[in-house]
This record gives structure tokens, C-alpha cells and sequence, in this order.
């Protein structure tokens, strides 16, 4: 795909990942005007800082605090999936929501393990921004793969993605394992303006490694090391990875490529068998609350799915799009990374990864 904008984006595909944590169950007592039928969501979800906001801006206050009981189901992607697609053999899954990212979520509909959602009982569905939004996934924070520069060392930063190639910044690149399949989609993109053309894409990487030699990071938190001690003063990462870095004192800057950023969409889906789908309803509901968007969107520096959260002017400039940012920005066919990706890997670890 040489252009796919937001609106091209109905949320088709992408791949599996990670590891798993125990789960947390956190139980409130109901208050009389919630009706039991609603019971107890089951919440899939990440831990850390992630499922911190969650709770904070979300479940505590638009849930819990309303007397709905919230049991929290914590790990990675790859044992929570696994745990939802073998739970379809029974019909019956012991989460209602699942947090995922949209190429997840695609991945998760090919395996028919979540459901197709019906958008009436989503109220605030109607002010996500266009095209973010499938009938089976709920679009929660979006980015996208930027250029972040240390502003103090690097007077005029590469202002496309074609521009990292420059024998001028070897040594001074870093990039991260944990986003192998984007930077092999950028790379075909700078070859050929397709995202669908990875070997080509893999052949401009084989370059970059011999010319420009970046350094490669195992983790995002090894890569902000990176720039905090001046191994690397340019990284390739998320916009609101590059904000947070730079909100914690690091003298960063952030250069939109010419070529359009590859974007990220985080959000839920409800589980195909959910026994609590009236829960899972109102939760998908109030993630979009525009005064929650709004705490997570500053607390995250994501930007919000919902076009109507209630950001100041100053948060909605720093940490979303403009309006010919979002209309450039392309989104991967998930379809066709979710096929590849197993050899990707293995390419990448073979002739790249260093971390």
C-alpha cells in the first residue's frame, strides 16, 4: 500500500507476540442502581504502567467506582491469545475484554476468537476518528513510527525515513528488536513506496546495517538508555514513546517523515464467547469517555482515539496528528504480515539483530 490513510484502515491484519504474567483479580462491591445482569468483567489486559491507566482513567472511576466489579486477567499478547483461542472449544471464555492492538485484533478475528460487535451499543464509537474503528475492534490510542533525535546534537535531523540510509549517521542510529516488522515494512516502503514489499524492503536493511551500522536495542526502555547516555542520538520508535522519553528530561525532538509514518492503533475486543457481553458493552463504552481520552492521552502521550476528548490545545498539538499527517500515514495489511512474519523474524535475527 503506497497511501493507506485512516480511512483505508477497517482493521484487517498483522501477528502474534510475547509473554504472560499471572493474573490479578480486583473485586468492588456493587451498588444498588447497576444491575447484576451487568456482574463481573474479566479484563485481558498488559500490566505495568499500561494497566495502571487503564484502571485510573478507566475501570476505577467510569466502572468500579459505579459499582461494577472488574477482575484484571494480566500478561502478554501471546498467552493471552492463546488462552482465548483454545477457550473457543468450549464456547465459553473466561475474559469478556480483550486489550490488543489492531494487527492482533486481526489476528484474533482470523481465528474467530472475538466478536463482531454491534456499533448501537457502543455510543461513543460515533467520534472515532475516521477509520480507526472496525466491527470488531474498538480503537482506543493510536501513533506512529517517527524520527526521535537528540535536538542538542543533531542540528537538521533526516527529515524522511530515505534519509537514515545517509553514511552521515553512522554510528549515531539506534533501533529496537521489538519493532523488527516495522522497520523491514519502512524499508520496502523507501524502496519501492509499497508496504506490502518487504524483500525488498530486506535487501535496504542489509544496507543500512553495512553502511550506517545502527545499534540495536532488545527493548524501547534499553533504547531511551541509549539516548540518555549518548550511545545513539537518533532512534526510530513511536511518537508518543518519544514524548514520554522527552517529558522525563531527555532533550528530544520529533521529525514526521516525508514518506508518512506507519501507524499503531491500540484498543478492545470482546470475546466471542464472553459470558458477560452486556459488561463488556458498557466497558468498550466507556474506554471512549472523552474525559478519561483526555487523562490517558496526557499520562501516556498517546494520542486519542475519540476526535471529542477534552484535551487542552497545547496536549492535543503535542501528542496527535494533523490533519495531512493522519491523511499520509500508512497502516500495514495485516493479512499479509501475519503470513510472513515467522520468516521475517528469523531474517532479522540472522542479519540484524544485535540486542
Amino acid at each position: 500500500m503506497t497511501k493507506t490513510s485512516f480511512e483505508r484502515l477497517s482493521l484487517p491484519r498483522r501477528r502474534v507476540l510475547q509473554g504472560f504474567a499471572s493474573g490479578l483479580a480486583v473485586t468492588v462491591l456493587g451498588m444498588p442502581r447497576i444491575s447484576r445482569a451487568a456482574g463481573s468483567i474479566t479484563v485481558s489486559n498488559w500490566g505495568g504502567d499500561w494497566n495502571d491507566r487503564t484502571v485510573k482513567f478507566v475501570e476505577k472511576p467510569l466502572l468500579e467506582d459505579k459499582g461494577f466489579t472488574v477482575v484484571r486477567d494480566i500478561g502478554m499478547e501471546t498467552e493471552r491469545k492463546a488462552k482465548l483461542i483454545a477457550e473457543k472449544r468450549i464456547r465459553r471464555s473466561s475474559i469478556d475484554v480483550i486489550h490488543l492492538n489492531s494487527s492482533d485484533a486481526f489476528e484474533m478475528r482470523r481465528q474467530d476468537a472475538v466478536a463482531t460487535l454491534d456499533a448501537s451499543k457502543i455510543p461513543n464509537l460515533r467520534d472515532v476518528v475516521a477509520g480507526l474503528n472496525s466491527d470488531y475492534f474498538v480503537p482506543w490510542l493510536y501513533s506512529g513510527v517517527v524520527i526521535i533525535y537528540n535536538k542538542d546534537k543533531v542540528k537538521e535531523p533526516p527529515k524522511s525515513y530515505a534519509e537514515l540510509w545517509d553514511r552521515k549517521w553512522a554510528g549515531r542510529v539506534g533501533l529496537t528488536n521489538q519493532l523488527y516488522f516495522n522497520y523491514m515494512m519502512m524499508a520496502g516502503l523507501v524502496k519501492t513506496g509499497k508496504m506490502t514489499e518487504v524483500e525488498a524492503g530486506q535487501a535496504m536493511l542489509a544496507t543500512l546495517s553495512e553502511t550506517v551500522q545502527p545499534k540495536i536495542y532488545a527493548t524501547h526502555q534499553q533504547m531511551a538508555a541509549g539516548l540518555t547516555n549518548g550511545e545513539v542520538d537518533i532512534v526510530i520508535n513511536y511518537k508518543a514513546r518519544g514524548l514520554q522519553w522527552a517529558a522525563s528530561g531527555l532533550p528530544l525532538a520529533i521529525q514526521y517523515p516525508t514518506e508518512g509514518a506507519i501507524g499503531i492503533v491500540f484498543g478492545a475486543c470482546m470475546a466471542q464467547f464472553s459470558t458477560n457481553p452486556q459488561g463488556a458493552y458498557t466497558y468498550l463504552n466507556e474506554m471512549l469517555d472523552p474525559s478519561a481520552m483526555a487523562g490517558l492521552a496526557e499520562a501516556s502521550f498517546y494520542a486519542p482515539a475519540n476526535a471529542k476528548a477534552s484535551l487542552s490545545d497545547t496536549l492535543r498539538k503535542t501528542v496527535d496528528f494533523s490533519d495531512s499527517e493522519r491523511a499520509s500515514m500508512h497502516f500495514p495489511d495485516y493479512g499479509y504480515v501475519a503470513d510472513n512474519t515467522s520468516q521475517w523474524l528469523e531474517w532479522w535475527n540472522k542479519n540484524v539483530a544485535r540486542g
